[in-house]
């Protein structure tokens, strides 16, 4: 049966604008894979894997406008935003090209033998290794920075993996153009342009997932295609890390103390968070904890009249907007649930911005209400009411794993007093970034990043953001007396290149 054509879709108006490839048959993924496979020896040397990715950089820049171009065609969100995205994705790009030059990603330990410790040590050498062909899922929310080009590539790359793509069906064209970029720069370097692959459809992901020469995989996206490709990976014959990115609600914690010191900034704040990027950032405050009274009242009057002044906005595909709408529909009808913005439908192509109110009383125990607690894509946030600070706790007990967690403090709060230190220890163990009076949406790439949390949000404890995201394609390996002769250059004693180290127990830079 002859494979199923890729078109690029315009989301403003839901029409095919043009053929882009086809679905890659099983063996065209294995030809990728294969091809994939047979480039790891060219990552070899870390000098080369840094000048690739930083050629790869300085190639995306030339071609801006073109890209730019071709993604605001598939997803519409705007040169602004996508020439900011590109930027950022070159900088990730340049970024892990310093962290592989610096080399300290490899954690090179070295024990001189020890008869005196008991028990004895022998000769050991431990560094990391690359794993191999990394599988990556590209994300439909992010086209540069979460796509062929992204954090998963980039970090994967610097590795010394080989990376095989499953470009998202929201921008097939960008995708085959930033591949080719990619190729264009490996090829500068000596590096056959099999080191990043390409494939579209959706069978063809699953093939990828469950090739034996694929040895890790990441993925941002949905929970319920994630965790499909989680199972998948974990029950192959050799099961692989999958390292994947699910969804999050990122609840949002507003103290009464914080509310009645400035109600009108939190409120339009949160509008802000909520609708930026017509509401789909993975780190769009979801749910938020507001108390009732006199100073909630003026943070909701505040959000209301923010919300309001929102522009509708084009979603990404027509599929998220009709899924987004059957959300508000399901979520609108429990009873109790009040819409002071009402969001839904803006226009034939376009949502319009809301917000959903219920009291935090119905949230306190198992029912109905829990369709409230799971992430709805788009701009709308769901505000609970809470009475006190036990109903508020009663409610944070019951929230599945995120990305990330806010709490807005007062003034005193912030500094220690009150329940500030309690509120924090209570929001750590629900999400891998905490943020006190700030917003979640904006994730910097940076070295002390954490772009991750419990489960649902994603399937490992590892980052897809900052510098620390290079772990998750890498394996220790110890030598046990090993001639010097015999041993990789990371763990000669002369460290003939000059990487830090800890040796015979001491930190060497």
């Amino acid at each position: 049966m002859a494979a199923a054509p890729v078109w690029s879709v315009d989301p403003r108006t839901g029409k095919q604008r043009e053929q882009v490839a086809v679905e890659a048959t099983a063996q065209e993924v294995d030809t990728a894979v294969r091809a994939a496979h047979d480039a790891r020896s060219a990552l070899t040397d870390r000098t080369v894997r840094a000048a690739f990715l930083r050629t790869a950089a300085d190639r995306l820049e030339a071609a801006k406008d073109q890209l730019v171009e071709a993604a605001d065609a598939e997803t519409a969100l705007g040169p602004v935003r996508l020439t900011g995205e590109l930027a950022r994705t070159c900088y990730q790009l340049r970024a892990f090209a310093d962290i592989v030059d610096e080399g300290a990603f490899l954690d090179v330990v070295i024990d001189h033998p020890d008869d005196t410790a008991t028990p004895p040590i022998p000769d050991l050498r431990r560094y990391k290794v690359p794993l191999g062909v990394v599988a990556v899922y590209s994300a439909s929310n992010f086209p540069f920075a979460f796509s062929v080009a992204g954090g998963d590539t980039a970090s994967a790359l610097a590795a010394g993996c080989p990376v095989v793509v499953k470009a998202h069906p929201d921008h097939p064209a960008l995708s085959e153009l930033v591949a080719k970029v990619l190729r264009t720069a490996a090829a500068e370097h000596g590096v056959p342009e099999g080191v990043v692959g390409l494939v579209h459809g959706f069978e063809a992901g699953v093939e990828l997932i469950g090739h034996p020469l694929v040895a890790a995989a990441g993925f941002t996206g949905s929970v319920r295609g994630g965790r499909a490709l989680f199972d998948a990976a974990a029950a192959r014959p050799v099961p692989i890390p999958f390292h994947g990115e699910l969804g999050s609600l990122n609840p949002v914690l507003i103290t009464e103390a914080a509310a009645a010191e400035r109600a009108e900034q939190i409120g339009g704040g949160l509008a802000g968070s909520m609708t930026l990027g017509v509401g789909q950032f993975c780190v769009k405050p979801g749910f938020v904890l507001a108390p009732q009274g006199a100073a909630g009242d003026r943070l909701l009057k505040s959000l209301t009249d923010a919300v309001s002044d929102t522009d509708a906005g084009v979603l990404l595909d027509h599929r998220m907007r009709d899924n987004f709408l059957a959300g508000i529909a399901e979520r609108t009808r429990l009873p109790g649930v009040e819409s002071p913005v009402t969001p839904g439908a803006g226009g034939e192509h376009t949502v319009s911005a809301g917000f959903l109110s219920v009291p935090a009383e119905k949230l306190v125990e198992e029912g109905e209400y829990d369709l409230l607690l799971e992430e709805c894509f788009g701009p709308v946030t769901v505000v609970a009411r809470y009475a006190d600070e036990a109903e508020a706790k009663a409610v944070l007990s019951r929230l599945p794993g995120n990305l990330t967690a806010t709490v807005h403090l007062s003034s005193e709060e912030a500094a220690g007093a009150g329940r500030g230190p309690e509120l924090l220890a209570e929001l750590t163990p629900l999400a891998g970034r905490v943020l006190v009076n700030s917003w979640p949406t904006g994730v910097a790439v940076a070295p002390a990043q954490h772009h991750g949390g419990p489960y649902p949000a994603t399937t490992s404890t590892s980052t897809s953001v900052g510098g620390t995201a290079i772990e998750r394609w890498l394996r220790p390996v110890a030598y046990q007396n090993a001639p010097e002769a015999l041993l990789p250059a990371e763990l000669r004693d002369d460290n003939p290149l000059g990487l830090p180290r800890r040796f015979n127990g001491r930190l060497e830079r």
